[in-house]
């Protein structure tokens, strides 16, 4: 369990719940019950970092391996192909407590604006960048195989304000669970920022 809730934390997942459920009340009538319901990640941070600083953090493979993964975790590897239509492939690493394995992610970008918006879609893959459903890996139903993400930045003096949108979690639980590995994420970028990039 402490291990699915590890890689949780890392995924940064989404998609929809489309299912419905019929309920009959008698013999001539019955109640549709709409269980589309999803839940997002929302959060903003503000660096104390120019925005090209921020926006680096995001695009370039050095930048991307100081901060991805929620505590503990390090992250041995980032390839980019950071362009509308390509597919970066990162890696985090659990803590030996956690198993010490490595677990793949892709971010195939559908928008770059360069220093104001990216929106890209995370999916679990190997490390050869095939992706496969997280229930694959033994996790929680509320996980989706995909998780779009909107990104942006906005430019506050010396400063850049980092918001973050992560649409389609199917349960609260899994969504909270998220958006607390993504702060913590974001607290290893604001230490990178200290120590000078």
């Amino acid at each position: 369990m402490m291990k699915s809730i590890s890689i949780l934390f890392v995924v940064s997942l989404i998609t929809s719940n489309c299912s419905f459920a019929n309920v009959p009340i008698s013999k001539s009538s019955f109640m549709i019950q709409d269980t589309t319901k999803t839940f997002n990640v929302y959060t903003s941070r503000t660096f104390d970092a120019p925005v090209e600083a921020v926006w680096k953090s995001w695009s370039d493979g050095n930048e991307v391996m100081k901060w991805w993964g929620p505590t503990g975790f390090t992250s041995p590897s980032a390839k980019m192909d950071f362009r509308e239509g390509g597919t970066s492939l990162v890696c985090m690493r659990a803590p030996k407590e956690f198993g010490g394995m490595d677990m793949y992610n892709t971010w195939t970008y559908t928008k770059i604006v360069p220093n104001e918006r990216i929106e890209f879609t995370l999916n679990f893959s190997d490390k050869d960048g095939k992706i496969f459903d997280p229930a694959q890996m033994g996790m929680p139903p509320g996980i989706p195989k995909g998780v779009p993400h909107v990104i942006t930045f906005k430019k506050l003096g010396d400063k850049t304000e980092l918001t973050i949108t992560e649409f389609g979690y199917k349960d609260e639980q899994t969504m909270q669970m998220s958006k607390a590995g993504l702060e913590q994420c974001l607290d290893k970028m604001a230490a990178s920022f200290k120590r000078g990039g």
